[in-house]
């Protein structure tokens, strides 16, 4: 045995000698042309940067079309808020994740920055990628394989792929990004099972409580509960679903003064004399993808965007509107989309622990039984308002990307037929989303000023959890 130790090192080291041989053969490759006799001239070579940079510009434009398509696959599914949070949030972080993998100075990874998340591998040479497309790529390929209709994204790929090519990205690119992407989103689709949502049906059944404090279904149709188990599922920066519960709500009280029949008495009050702007303050945030229109024996789905997608919009609208790069676009929406997400766990947590009843049961109960308020209500517990503490948390983030005091207009609510709305600053916004659920006669005072601080709270927590250098 001796005698062969001499041999089988030599042949270790002529394969040491042969990797790195290699090794630094693909790291030249991107070089190669530069090395030929006849190098590219100047004006090919300013040709080049002008037609890469055309292709970011079209990957920046890409953006909110892509993110867009998502909301439209919720909207046919009739997603819930919580269950929207989610797809957004696994869908760009596939993006991201490709684009970190790619460009890593430009996209510092979020492992170790996630629960959970694990490492990302994709084999594909980076000479055959282009990282902007691989990104959009990634999103559609993983909203496609976790949304129970994300083969509709498939057209929308389709598409896509073709803007490219017409835009002179050569074919090995188009396919080396879609292949890069294929296999990052795998691992994503494999993280997003490992978070509970797969076993949520399988929970013990929820029942409302019988006490009057406690949340009943209400009109008009009555639905059971969306969600009472969302807090179960794993969370992305925050270390629990109760880290950042708001304080303990107004006491149920029947008493006249109380603390709570006073914020009972102020939705009867502001609901029955609703200014002309109130109303459209209301109607505008609605956000409520379970809303139906009834006639006669006719039920119809509205099928409205949810919080998450109509603050997703406003992200890619704004980008758009400060002409931001692909790399900031992918930026803000990535942590948005995970910020949000981890702002429904925190909410839903706290739905279901107060359980509290909604403005409609209370006051037809103890005011007026034939009162009712401009929005339907939607099917689960009222405190804290879930569009407050989302709202809060999604102004922190932008105003952190985007600017303090970046005004923009908001075009999400035309697709029903409303009138843009501007705004002077993202804390504006969440502001106007918070009350508008008080206007709209389905949230407490209380509710409404907890989640947006709450939701604030959260967000300047997930700032701080980001990598150097975002």
């Amino acid at each position: 045995m001796k005698r062969h130790i001499p041999s089988l090192i030599t042949l270790f080291l002529i394969s040491l000698t042969l990797a790195a041989s290699a090794q630094q053969s693909n790291k030249s490759k991107s070089k190669d042309r530069y090395r030929e006799k006849n190098p590219p001239s100047k004006d090919e070579q300013v040709r080049d940067v002008e037609q890469t940079a055309a292709w970011n510009q079209l990957a920046a434009r890409e953006m909110r079309p892509a993110t867009f398509a998502l909301s439209e696959v919720m909207l046919h599914d009739v997603a819930s808020p919580p269950a929207a949070s989610r797809f957004y949030a696994y869908a760009l972080l596939a993006g991201y994740e490709t684009a970190s993998r790619y460009q890593p100075k430009g996209f510092p990874t979020l492992q170790g920055r996630l629960r959970g998340l694990p490492m990302l591998y994709s084999f594909t040479s980076a000479d055959s990628v282009f990282y902007p497309l691989a990104a959009l790529w990634a999103v559609l390929e993983t909203g496609k394989n976790i949304m129970p209709s994300g083969q509709l994204l498939v057209e929308k790929q389709v598409t896509l792929a073709q803007k490219f090519r017409d835009a002179g990205l050569p074919e090995h690119l188009i396919a080396g990004s879609q292949a890069a992407a294929s296999a990052i989103s795998r691992t994503i689709v494999q993280y997003a099972n490992s978070d509970g949502y797969p076993q949520l049906n399988a929970l013990e059944r929820y029942r409302p409580g019988e006490a009057p404090a406690n949340w009943q279904p209400t009109p008009p149709d009555w639905m059971a509960a969306i969600d009472p188990h969302w807090n179960t599922l794993r969370p992305f920066f925050l270390e629990s679903a109760q880290q950042f519960s708001p304080p303990p709500p107004a006491p149920y009280d029947s008493e006249s003064g109380s603390r709570f029949m006073v914020l009972t008495r102020e939705v009867y009050d502001t609901g029955r004399n609703l200014t002309a702007e109130q109303r459209q303050v209301a109607e505008y945030w609605d956000c409520n993808p379970f809303a139906v229109q009834h006639s006669g024996h006719l039920m119809i789905g509205l099928k409205k965007i949810t919080p998450g997608g109509h603050w997703m919009n406003i992200c890619g609208l704004a980008c758009e509107q400060q002409n931001r790069s692909f790399r900031e676009s992918l930026i803000v929406h990535t942590t948005l989309g995970l910020t949000m997400a981890d702002a429904f766990i925190s909410c839903w947590d706290e739905k279901y622990r107060s359980n509290r009843v909604r403005p409609i049961t209370a006051i037809n109960r103890l005011i007026d039984p034939n009162w009712q308020p401009l929005l339907q209500t939607p099917p689960f517990p009222e405190y804290a308002s879930g569009h407050s503490m989302v709202s809060g948390a999604a102004a922190v983030v932008l105003t952190r990307f985007l600017g303090d005091n970046a005004a923009f207009t908001d075009h999400t609510q035309t697709l029903y037929g409303m009138h843009p709305r501007q705004f002077g600053s993202f804390r504006q916004a969440a502001e106007e989303a918070a009350v508008s659920r008080l206007y709209g006669g389905i949230h407490f005072r209380d509710a409404v000023d907890e989640g947006l601080r709450t939701g604030q709270n959260l967000g300047n927590w997930v700032l701080r959890k980001l990598p150097t250098g975002l």
